[in-house]
């Protein structure tokens, strides 16, 4: 996850701005102000909420590294090291971890604040095992990809009700896309264009 710490996201919030300063370096937004005309759009339209999500990966000089274009910002990957990588940049387990990372720290915002739960900090931190003799095609019993995947939420609410805190589990983890994409993957169809 190093490797998208120094990486900007590019998203931004709709020109109209239904929140208000609380402290310094601190902004409460009004989830259900953003999000109700959206839901109303989406109720009256279900076709105007489907979306395609878009990434797309560019050829480098050297063949352990490659450009990944998002739409709105580009970041740089490489293999691990634990392949034959330099190390220095995001890998593609990084990118998958940091994407989980990045949905549940903000699913867990959006729903404590549209649930007005008192929250004083949230932290969201990510580990991923797997075993490299699985894509170095050393051992043909273990598993390419992650065998697991660890996800901690560190709530921070001493104000919050066990019930508020209850509900903003179930709730975190019904919303998040990434968490619910990983725990109920989807059909991947997979196209080739070999090109002479």
């Amino acid at each position: 996850m190093e490797g998208l710490q120094d990486g900007n996201s590019g998203s931004r919030l709709p020109s109209r701005k239904p929140w208000s300063s609380k402290r310094r370096n601190e902004v409460a937004v009004d989830i259900r102000s953003l999000q109700k005309p959206l839901k109303e759009q989406y109720r009256n339209d279900p076709t105007t909420s489907k979306i395609t999500i878009r990434a797309k990966g560019g050829q480098t000089d050297v063949p352990i590294a490659c450009s990944v274009d998002i739409g709105r910002a580009i970041y740089q990957a490489e293999a691990h090291k634990g392949v034959g990588g330099a190390g220095a940049g995001a890998c593609s387990g990084d990118l998958l971890l940091g994407a989980l990372a990045a949905c549940a720290q903000i699913t867990c915002q959006m729903v404590a604040a549209a649930m007005g739960i008192p929250i004083e900090r949230i932290e969201v931190r990510v580990e991923g095992g797997l075993d490299l003799r699985g894509t170095l095609g050393i051992s043909k019993d273990v598993p390419v990809g992650f065998e697991s995947i660890r996800l901690y939420l560190d709530v921070n609410a001493p104000k919050a009700t066990p019930e508020q805190l209850r509900g903003l589990q179930e709730k975190t983890e019904q919303y998040c896309v990434v968490m619910q994409t990983l725990k109920r993957p989807p059909n991947l169809h997979i196209e080739w264009a070999a090109r002479d």
